[in-house]
C-alpha cells in the first residue's frame, strides 16, 4: 500500500512538477489538451488577480512521484458580491485512488475553514476568465482549449467526498456552414435598418487601447446578471485579458456591432480551434509549439464561440439576430464547419439562441458545493 504524503507547493521545481503532473497522468488520453506550462506558470504565480486572492498549491506523493495536485483559493471580491464565505477549489488531479482524492480535498477543506470560510466549491479559477466545471458528460469529446476535461472517476471521488452539484454548465457542437432561418435574418435586417446599425472592425479596435478598455467594460456589464458567479474585471485584468486574447482574433470569424454614434451594441467573438495544436505543443512553445499554434490559426473549419452578447440596454430586444446574421455570413465565407460554444449555465434562456442551428449536445460540465 503506498505511504502518501501531503507537500504545499513552495519552490519552483515544487510549482513545475504541479504543473507537469496532468501531462503524465493523461498521457495515453487522446482528448486531453494540454496547456502550455508558460501559462500556467503565469496564471499560479503572476496574474494580477493574485494581488487580492489567496490561494495554496498542495501535491499528494507517492515516494518521489506526483499522484495528485489541488489548489485552494479564496477570492473576497466575490464573498463580497455574493454574501458569502466560499473558497474555491481548482488545478484537482489526481490518480485513480480514492485515498489521494481525499488527501487533497481535506487539505484544502481545512485550509479553508482556518481562514474562515464555512463552504468550498469547484473547480473553478480565481475569476471567471479560467477553467471551470468538471466534467460529467461528453469524455468521448476533445474539448475548446479554455476548458477542462479529466477522467469519469474524479466526479465519484468529489461526490464520495460529500459534494453536491451547484449548477452545470452544458456546451453544443453548432452546424456553421448552414444558413439562418428566414425568420432570424429578417429581424436582423430590420433591427440595423431601424436603429442605425453597422459592423465595426476589430481590426481597427485592437489599434485602439481605450476602445479595448471600453469592450472589456462593456463585457463587464452585459455578463454581470447572466453568468453564473461572475466577478467584474479589475482594470488590471482587463488590461492582461486584452493583452493574451485579442492577438487571436480577428474581422473574419468575429463580428462587433456599433450604432450610429460608434457605440458598441454586440459583439460575437469566435477563434480557430487550436486543441489538436495544443496536443502537438505538449506544453512548450518553443521550439517547434508557435509553429503549430500559428498553422491552427489560420484554419477556419472548427471554430470556438467565444462570447457572444449583448450591452446591458440592447438585450432581450432581439440583437442576437443581427450580430448570429453576420457570423453566419463568415463563417460560411471561411469555410467553417462547425462551432464549438463556450460552457454556458443551464438556467440561461440566451443559450437557446443555439435551437437556430444544427447542434448536438457536446460537453455538461458540473460546479460542485460543500458546506464546511
Amino acid at each position: 500500500m503506498p505511504n502518501y504524503t501531503v507537500v504545499e507547493v513552495e519552490t519552483r521545481r515544487d510549482l513545475m512538477r504541479f504543473i507537469k503532473f496532468p501531462d503524465k497522468l493523461y498521457r495515453n488520453c487522446p482528448q486531453y489538451v494540454p496547456a502550455l506550462h508558460s501559462d500556467q506558470v503565469k496564471s499560479l504565480t503572476k496574474v494580477s488577480t493574485l494581488s487580492y486572492c489567496k490561494r495554496k498549491m498542495w501535491m499528494v506523493m507517492d515516494g518521489k512521484k506526483v499522484a495528485g495536485r489541488i489548489c485552494g483559493m479564496i477570492n473576497p471580491r466575490y464573498n463580497e458580491r455574493y454574501g458569502k464565505k466560499r473558497a474555491r477549489f481548482g488545478w484537482f488531479d489526481t490518480i485513480d485512488d480514492f485515498r489521494v482524492a481525499e488527501l487533497l480535498v481535506h487539505t484544502a477543506e481545512d485550509w479553508a475553514r482556518e481562514n474562515g470560510m464555512n463552504e468550498i466549491h469547484g473547480p473553478l479559477y480565481y475569476n471567471t476568465l479560467g477553467k471551470q466545471g468538471m466534467l460529467v458528460e461528453g469524455f468521448e469529446n476533445t474539448p475548446p482549449f479554455n476548458c477542462l476535461y479529466n477522467f469519469p472517476y474524479y466526479n465519484d471521488f468529489i461526490t464520495r467526498l460529500g459534494y453536491e452539484k451547484e449548477c452545470d454548465w452544458l456546451q453544443y457542437k453548432v452546424r456553421s456552414n448552414l444558413e439562418l432561418p428566414e425568420k432570424v435574418t429578417r429581424i436582423g435586417k430590420l433591427l440595423k435598418e431601424r436603429y442605425n446599425l453597422h459592423e465595426g472592425s476589430l481590426n481597427s479596435l485592437k489599434k485602439d487601447k481605450a476602445m479595448v478598455r471600453y469592450f472589456f467594460e462593456v463585457y463587464n456589464k452585459s455578463f454581470a446578471d447572466t453568468v453564473y458567479n461572475f466577478i467584474p474585471f479589475t482594470d488590471e485584468e482587463i488590461d492582461e485579458e486584452a493583452s493574451a486574447f485579442l492577438p487571436f482574433i480577428n474581422d473574419k470569424t468575429s463580428s462587433i456591432i456599433l450604432d450610429q454614434n460608434e457605440k458598441l451594441v454586440a459583439f460575437g467573438i469566435s477563434i480557430p480551434t487550436i486543441s489538436e495544436a495544443l496536443k502537438k505543443c505538449k506544453g512548450h512553445l518553443f521550439p517547434f509549439g508557435w509553429f503549430h499554434l500559428l498553422k491552427a490559426m489560420y484554419r477556419y473549419d472548427t471554430v470556438d464561440l467565444m462570447l457572444n452578447g449583448a450591452v446591458p440596454e440592447w438585450q432581450n430586444k432581439g440583437i442576437s439576430a443581427v450580430y448570429h446574421s453576420t457570423m453566419s455570413e463568415k463563417y460560411i465565407a471561411a469555410g467553417t464547419v462547425w462551432g464549438i460554444t463556450n460552457p454556458q449555465i443551464e438556467s440561461n434562456s440566451a443559450a437557446n439562441v443555439w435551437s437556430n442551428y444544427e447542434n448536438v449536445p457536446f460537453m455538461r460540465r458540473r460546479c460542485y458545493l460543500k458546506s464546511i
